[in-house]
């Protein structure tokens, strides 16, 4: 008995192992926004150009990189990668789960709020890297439930066709094609809605997310409105370049040209698979 259980936590470690190996960043064990990080993949393909003038703080997560804006206390984008290991080890019986985690101010963060500042808010609090991506590791698990990653959604929204898209882009998407570089942010304009204790967080109106295929050179962009939608989330589809065009952002400009005009054009929802979810009991 003795040795079964020592085999199995070995096990356990060897795959926890592989799934920071399969990560853009390696296990740390400094701050999470404090010094540098070894790169295990290309991390430069979760740089985002923002539009000049845009107030922000970049913080790189153990498996995030969130661009913060500190004058409207919610991200501007952020982005992560997602590997079919790490979805395997976020789905096995033994992940973190999300009841055992709270949103929390991240106090290294200025502008980032505290949690009690969306007890009188009328919206979801909305990861923009969601928690069922980040399962797979307890930092991970943590960092993202910062309310630097959080946005005010409209509950409507993030519990309907915004949470299909995204269990699709974990069960379908990243098993078939390996692993994906995603970012999702809202789009940010002038004379925002505020919200919460203070009336500070900006409610955005619309939100975005981008979804690249590296190895394979496939994209795919989403543009939702806040509110809820009786539309298809499959109906929200469009090219990489429509999203640059209404969010003003660059996304993965350390793609050689020739790949990145290629890649961003792209809007063939097709190549993306469907998932429906099955019925909860």
């Amino acid at each position: 008995m003795c040795v079964l259980l020592v085999a199995l936590v070995a096990c356990r470690q060897q795959g926890r192992q592989q799934g920071v190996q399969d990560s853009l960043f390696t296990s740390i064990s400094q701050p999470a926004n404090g010094g540098e990080y070894q790169s295990t993949g290309d991390a430069s393909l979760l740089n985002v150009t923002l539009p000049a003038g845009t107030d922000n703080v970049t913080v790189d997560y153990k498996a995030m990189r969130v661009y913060f804006n500190p004058r409207l206390h919610i991200p501007n984008a952020v982005a992560y990668e997602l590997t079919n290991t790490q979805v395997s080890m976020a789905d096995a019986p033994d992940a973190e789960q999300r009841s055992n985690y709270q949103f929390n101010r991240d106090p290294q963060v200025k502008g980032c709020p505290e949690w009690w500042e969306y007890k009188e808010c009328p919206y979801d609090r909305g990861h923009m890297a969601p928690a069922m991506d980040m399962r797979w590791d307890p930092q991970a698990m943590k960092e993202c439930f910062y309310l630097t990653n959080i946005c005010p959604q409209d509950h409507g929204l993030n519990n309907g066709e915004w949470r299909k898209m995204e269990e699709a882009i974990h069960v379908k998407w990243a098993r078939r094609y390996g692993r994906l570089v995603i970012v999702t942010g809202p789009v940010l304009a002038d004379n925002m809605e505020k919200t919460g204790k203070n009336r500070d967080i900006a409610v955005p109106k619309r939100f975005y997310k981008v979804v690249l295929a590296p190895e394979q050179g496939y994209s795919v962009g989403f543009v939702f409105d806040n509110e809820d939608t009786a539309t298809s989330w499959r109906r929200h589809a469009v090219s990489i370049d429509e999203v640059e065009r209404i969010t003003g952002c660059d996304f993965f400009p350390a793609l050689a040209d020739n790949k990145e005009n290629a890649a961003e054009q792209q809007n063939n929802i097709n190549k993306w698979p469907d998932y429906n979810r099955p019925n909860r009991r």
